[in-house]
């Protein structure tokens, strides 16, 4: 459920994003992360094909919020598992804990589930997206390429990640835009 917060005056929307808000988007999450790293994988993951789902929260005309999901390598005991990554999540400073986030990572995962995602997959704050129902238990057989703990999953089919070992890899644009 999205709250009203002060400075929220127009009517909130949320939707697929449009060319038109791909430079609002880039400065969204520059601004939320101090850097160019997350608006970079952005870039890279629409080129590149691998999104399938990038979504913007509006105030009026202005871009409050953005989540991308896009395809990544799973593979649990030598068989690929269809599994999408969330990544990245920004909501502008002034907005953040009305639930812009939250009602953004539900509507990208219901895009995961249309798409046939069996598991999507994501790098952050634990006791944010455990709301979700994200947990890295999960993940701690697989080999990746970042440290337990952060990196989490949630099943949308029970059980597709059980096994007794496997490799997750994300998409280039991930490892390009570190460089």
């Amino acid at each position: 459920m999205v709250r009203p917060r002060a400075g929220m005056d127009g009517t909130l929307s949320f939707g697929p994003e449009r060319p038109e808000d791909i430079p609002a988007i880039r400065a969204l999450h520059q601004a939320a992360f101090g850097g160019d790293y997350e608006a970079d994988v952005i870039d890279g993951l629409r080129a590149g094909g691998f999104a399938f789902a990038s979504l913007v929260a509006r105030i009026g005309a202005e871009i409050v919020g953005h989540v991308m999901f896009s395809d990544m390598s799973v593979v649990v005991d030598g068989h690929k598992v269809p599994a999408a990554a969330l990544a990245p999540l920004a909501v502008a400073e002034g907005f953040r804990g009305a639930g812009i986030g939250g009602r953004l990572v539900q509507m990208g995962l219901e895009a995961a589930r249309v798409h046939g995602a069996h598991a999507v997959l994501v790098l952050g704050d634990p006791a944010y997206y455990r709301e979700f129902g994200f947990d890295a238990a999960v993940l701690a057989h697989l080999r990746s390429p970042y440290p337990p703990g952060k990196l989490m999953a949630l099943e949308l089919v029970t059980g597709v990640l059980a096994g007794r070992g496997g490799t997750i890899s994300y998409p280039p644009p991930f490892t390009r835009a570190q460089r």
